[in-house]
């Protein structure tokens, strides 16, 4: 894909409302920093600006690379070298293509994506092997320029606020009112809360670069080693290569990983294949504890089913996962519970699934029943979820 139409993921209401966000910081604290700090030549002063302006430029620079750049996809109709590793591997109905180690498909994107960490809403786009250094380092300058940010405004309006000599000559010349502090308060507070926010989130891709494991697959070690609790098999996580050799795979001045997003250099005894067999098993062990339901009432696919209760308005999972219509009498094969929503796939006939048209997420849990040809403890286990 190229970098001219990944420009256009900016028209979407993540990159807009960030985008907004950091001119709004930058714009305000460069004019109150004037007032705070002038300019005078002096070298604090030279350095306090330049620092600001470096770091601001920077968060956008790394924001705009991390949006255009893309993480990088699957190639279409790929599959491995030898036929032999295809059995290793998962196929994409969507894509028409095997997923490479380390893929996922990502059902906003549309593709499958390599080394996929998540799908972030303020990019519009997945966070993923080309652009994950370039996103760890938007958040790095982020957090730094709006902390810088939150001195600076705090500074001016404690000068004005408590030098009213300060505030009587600002104001005389228009400098400042209610509305210019009103302005600079609500700027400190998206300041304040972008250090948080981004803050917390750059500690998870930091350690997430360290240990070389994405989001999903700290999910899928978790799971496999619940599944050997019991065993003496442990299983071993085949991409940590130690925390320096890991950190070089995606942090370096220019951004740009090592490798090719689909083979990957693994710690020894294992091979390139150990997750993919292992995310397999589990998906094969989750099909076997799946139950069928039918639908026995409409559902939209609205997030807010005002028709099915307050309760599976205000309960309602904490994902992006979508939410899926699903029609009177149609079968849904349901892999996850929550207390009052469900998460399955509709049975389709295969035509339909070669055709990527494959519907799966969440709906309200009094939309289905268990089917009548359930076994009966499944049925009445299943009743009382």
């Amino acid at each position: 894909m190229s970098i001219l139409k990944q420009f256009s993921r900016i028209f979407h209401w993540g990159p807009l409302i960030a985008l907004g966000i950091i001119k709004s910081i930058t714009f305000t604290t460069l004019r109150y920093n004037e007032k705070w700090w002038p300019f005078d030549g002096t070298l604090p002063a030279i350095l306090n600006l330049v620092l600001f302006v470096i770091s601001s430029s920077l968060t956008l620079y790394h924001f705009l690379a991390s949006l255009a750049l893309g993480p990088g996809y699957v190639p279409l109709h790929w599959k491995p070298v030898s036929q032999n590793d295809i059995s290793f591997l998962q196929f994409c109905s969507i894509c028409k293509a095997y997923k490479a180690p380390r893929s996922h498909h990502c059902s906003k994107c549309g593709k499958c994506v390599l080394k996929m960490d998540h799908h972030c809403p303020w990019i519009n786009n997945c966070v993923g092997h080309y652009n994950h250094g370039h996103f760890t380092a938007f958040l790095a300058f982020a957090v730094i320029g709006c902390s810088h940010a939150t001195i600076i405004l705090l500074s001016y309006l404690m000068m004005i606020l408590f030098q009213p000599w300060q505030y009587h000559y600002a104001s005389s010349r228009g400098y400042i009112g209610t509305w210019h502090i009103f302005w600079i308060v609500i700027n400190i507070g998206l300041a304040i809360g972008v250090v948080i926010a981004v803050g917390i989130l750059l500690f998870l891709q930091l350690r997430a670069i360290l240990r070389n494991r994405t989001g999903i697959e700290d999910w899928i070690l978790e799971k496999a080693v619940a599944r050997r609790k019991e065993s003496q098999d442990a299983f071993v996580y085949p991409y940590d290569l130690g925390r320096m050799a890991n950190w070089n795979q995606v942090v370096n001045f220019s951004c740009t990983p090592i490798g090719d997003g689909i083979f990957w250099t693994t710690k020894e005894g294992c091979n390139e294949y150990t997750l993919t067999i292992e995310q397999i098993e589990q998906k094969r062990l989750k099909k076997l504890r799946s139950i069928e339901y039918e639908v026995i009432r409409s559902y939209s696919g609205s997030w807010f089913p005002v028709s099915h209760g307050l309760r599976a308005i205000f309960c309602q999972p904490c994902t992006e996962e979508p939410r899926i219509y699903i029609n009177l009498g149609e079968i849904i094969t349901v892999t996850r519970w929550k207390k009052y929503w469900y998460y399955g796939e509709v049975f389709q006939f295969p035509r339909d699934t070669e055709n990527g048209r494959r519907r799966r997420g969440w709906f309200p849990k009094r939309c289905v029943q268990v089917l009548d040809s359930a076994p009966g403890p499944v049925k009445e286990f299943k009743k009382k979820k």
